[in-house]
Formats: C-alpha cells, structure tokens, sequence
C-alpha cells in the first residue's frame, strides 16, 4: 500500500521540493499550506505521516502537534517537524509535545526521505519472542500493544512503546544514547543525542510513581534493573 505523506508547509518552493523529492520515493504526498486547516485535513485524509512546518499562517505547528498527539484518533500519526526555527529549546519543545522527528532548514532531501522511511517502519519492527514483559508493577504486552503501571493502562506514543520494550528486553544492560538512536529511531550515526533523553523523559513523566525504573548511568545512558528500584 502506497503511504500517504501530508506536508503542512506555507513555503512554495519547500512543498515543491519536498512534493517531488517524496513521490519520486514511491509516496503519495498532499499538502496544505494554512495551519488552522491542516486539523480537518489531516482528520479528513488520514495520512501515514505528517511533515509540519513549525511557522505557520494561523496556528503553529507546535499547536497543531499538541492538539493532533492529545487526540486517541491522530496520536499515532509519525510527525516530522520541519522548520527554520534551529535553537535547541524549539527542538526540545516540539520533541515533549510528541514529534517524532525534528528537521532543520536547509535540508537535504535525500535525508528526509530516509527519516520518512525510517519513521514508518518504527513500531512495525519483528516482534519479540516474548510477548510480555514484566518488571516489579510494569508490565509491557506486545500482542495488545498495551502498558500497565500498577495494573493501570497508560498511554505512550508507538517511539515510547518501542523505547520502554527495548530498555525491559535488556533489563540490567546499559544502552548508550547512540545504540538507542540505532535502535529505536534507526540512525546509523548520532545525530542529536538529545531526542534520546527527551523520550526519556516523556516516559518517565508517563510511568509517574514507576519513573525510578528507568535509571540514568551517567555519561553512557539507560538502563531498567531486574528489580524493584533502592
């Protein structure tokens, strides 16, 4: 099946660029260019991934991933922001609201295109001979694709369910930040190192009273115990 990549862009030449570069690679793109009408067309044309430009006419893209990531119907969508916007703090604040990807202009198309494939096949991995994964109260379900915190269900987006799997299948390993980027997000080579500890983070804030679980070696990485943490 042929994935259907929605740019929200409201530079011609970038959706030009992007509209060729992304159908040469076999997808089916669509584009729309004002903020505040990217919602009913996302909604309206269910995309497999969304690339979304962070200045927008109307709504930004960080209010537009807010609102697409606290919606049950569109939190799965990969989101791949693309901006000019290069300081870390706008980076870091688009990754805590669940982008799953953070792209700066300029920009090579060839890259986006692999961070495109990269980002479909997240989630879509092998699933691991054991279904599930149970550490002191959390427990991960891969077959219902479900996460429980004292018996309680939370929500994670499909880069967090993956990131939590990885670190409870090697309970007690420490994973360095380049080997999760590897991993989890598929980059052969480090790129920013920080969307590691932003997930992290996010994960943690999600496991609440079980964050501990996830414990930081520092200058290395992460790691969950066999246990309950001291």
């Amino acid at each position: 099946m042929q994935h259907k990549i929605l740019v929200v862009e409201d530079e011609a030449d970038v959706i030009d660029m992007l509209s060729i570069n992304l159908r040469a690679a076999g997808f089916n793109v669509v584009t729309v260019s004002d903020g505040a009408a990217a919602l009913a067309r996302i909604r309206s044309e269910a995309p497999s991934l969304i690339i979304l430009d962070l200045m927008l006419p109307q709504m930004s893209g960080l209010e537009i991933c807010k609102v697409l990531k606290s919606d049950i119907a569109t939190r799965h969508i990969p989101v791949i922001m693309l901006t000019a916007k290069a300081e870390e703090v706008d980076k870091i604040v688009g990754l805590e609201l669940g982008a799953d990807d953070y792209v700066t202009k300029p920009f090579s198309p060839r890259e986006l295109v692999l961070r495109v494939n990269r980002s479909l096949r997240r989630g879509k991995d092998k699933v691991p001979s054991v279904e599930k994964l149970v550490i002191g109260q959390l427990t991960l379900d891969h077959a219902r694709h479900e996460v429980l915190v004292k018996n309680q269900l939370v929500e994670l987006t499909a880069t967090e369910f993956k990131l939590l799997a990885l670190l409870m299948d090697r309970r007690g390993r420490v994973q360095g930040r380049d080997r999760l980027l590897n991993d989890v997000w598929g980059y052969e080579s480090v790129i920013d190192t920080r969307t590691v500890d932003t997930h992290v983070r996010r994960l943690r804030e999600k496991l609440g009273s079980l964050a501990s679980y996830i414990e930081t070696v520092r200058g290395v990485g992460y790691r969950i115990g066999d246990g309950e943490p001291g």
